[in-house]
């Protein structure tokens, strides 16, 4: 199948490792051509060393949640490129807290996981409502409280805020979707919350139906299938890539 996805601009946040490691890799497979932004600009320069040749991709070493990062961000891509049909919002990381958590852990995980990739979407949004194309998706997380995590309650503002901007942007030729991830192979799982063989196998015997925690590729797959014009009347959608593991049918 041809996504149709040749020459459009893609930028991804948290594209150093993981799950936006993958995603930008599949986009640069798919002819996008490529903005990656990270911290870690060693592990950024690793991705565009595997990028398929001639990709040139751009670089952005950049802490997306401090002042006025969106802006720069958002002049460092158009300045580049002169546009960007894709947005990845993916950076971001789960907060869990051993009693209620404080005022400043919260207050960090709302910035992360919610203000921050909201104000890159924002800036971007003018160039590309310019060019009646765009596609926003966004990287979350379960919303589902197991236990206290103040990166549940950003993950569900999120997907709220996503749904009410799909419906401001869909006739200009954008669209705003969500992907929360289950159990998949990354560094918070394979070293902060699974971080031994055993506890994968056994959490995954027990709670993954498909019998397995997922790999990066089985989200960028969807990812980049949703970035693509194919993916037009799909918006202000949640789709969780979990192997079967959430019990809710909606």
């Amino acid at each position: 199948m041809d996504l149709q996805l040749q020459g459009k601009v893609a930028l991804v946040t948290g594209a150093s490792a993981g799950l936006g490691r993958a995603i930008a890799a599949e986009l640069a497979a798919e002819g996008c051509r490529m903005a990656i932004l990270a911290r870690r600009r060693p592990l950024l320069e690793a991705l565009a060393a595997e990028m398929p040749e001639g990709a040139e991709p751009l670089l952005i070493e950049q802490d997306f949640t401090a002042p006025g990062a969106a802006e720069r961000i958002r002049d460092a891509v158009l300045g580049r490129f002169g546009r960007c049909d894709i947005l990845i919002n993916n950076a971001g990381s789960s907060r869990p807290q051993t009693d209620l958590g404080s005022d400043e852990a919260w207050m960090q995980a709302m910035e992360i996981n919610f203000h921050a990739g909201r104000r890159i979407a924002h800036a971007l949004i003018p160039a590309m409502q310019a060019a009646g194309y765009g596609r926003i998706v966004n990287i979350t997380g379960q919303d589902e409280p197991h236990n206290i995590n103040a990166a549940n309650a950003p993950n569900g503002a999120v997907h709220i805020w996503a749904k009410a901007l799909s419906r401001r942007l869909g006739r200009d030729g954008i669209t705003v979707n969500s992907i929360p991830p289950g159990r998949i192979h990354s560094e918070q799982i394979d070293q902060r919350i699974l971080p031994t063989a055993e506890a994968q196998q056994e959490w995954a015997e027990k709670e993954v139906p498909v019998g397995y925690i997922g790999e990066a590729r089985d989200l960028a797959v969807l990812a980049t299938f949703l970035a693509s014009p194919l993916a037009r009347y799909i918006t202000g959608q949640v789709i969780h890539v979990d192997g079967g593991t959430r019990r809710f049918s909606h």
